[in-house]
């Protein structure tokens, strides 16, 4: 499989109780821009999402961001390279799989968890091989990474599925595993 240009960030559209989310999610942004790599995210301003987006396009990466309408109206997007506007939260997640090579989930809700597993979900079932991992700042996620691993031990997933999902807690250690390198100069 290549490495992936196009990378699809989970995260929440709260700030999270911890200044570390905000900074991680910022290094992440900005770790994708010097990799060259196309950003796509939720498409809003509000919360890790704006941080994100924020720090992304500040170090000059291309960011796409899908909305639905409903979250427009809610949220406010966000002044970004490309935002589509879609009808519903499905149409969403299925654009931003479209556009993606791989998917990374950072802090965030019930929303952003959703999003990640059901990309985590899809590479099970085989319809796509695109790279799934988490950004486990301060070990936020520790409490999914021990009941994917007793969910191993209790027989409903399989190991190799398991290891379908990277988890780090730094985004350039990350970014290596998910084998997100720069882009290669074009001629």
């Amino acid at each position: 499989m290549p490495a992936p240009t196009s990378i699809c960030v989970f995260v929440g559209s709260r700030p999270g109780a911890s200044p570390r989310y905000r900074a991680a999610v910022q290094e992440l942004g900005r770790e994708l821009a010097r990799r060259e790599l196309r950003v796509v995210y939720g498409g809003s301003r509000v919360g890790l999402m704006g941080a994100f987006a924020d720090a992304a396009l500040g170090a000059g990466a291309e960011v796409i961001g899908v909305i639905p309408q409903m979250l427009v109206d809610r949220e406010a997007a966000h002044g970004l390279s490309q935002l589509e506007v879609v009808g519903s939260l499905h149409e969403r997640k299925a654009a931003m799989a479209a556009r993606a090579d791989a998917f990374v989930g950072a802090p965030g809700g019930i929303g952003t968890l959703e999003e990640l597993v059901e990309a985590l979900s899809w590479a099970q079932l085989g319809i796509h091989e695109k790279p799934c991992g988490l950004l486990n700042v301060e070990g936020y996620f520790d409490a999914l990474v021990a009941w994917l691993d007793h969910a191993v031990a209790e027989g409903f997933v399989p190991a190799a599925d398991r290891g379908r999902l990277a988890v780090e807690d730094a985004p350039s250690a990350l970014l290596d595993r998910l084998g997100a390198r720069q882009r290669p100069e074009t001629s």
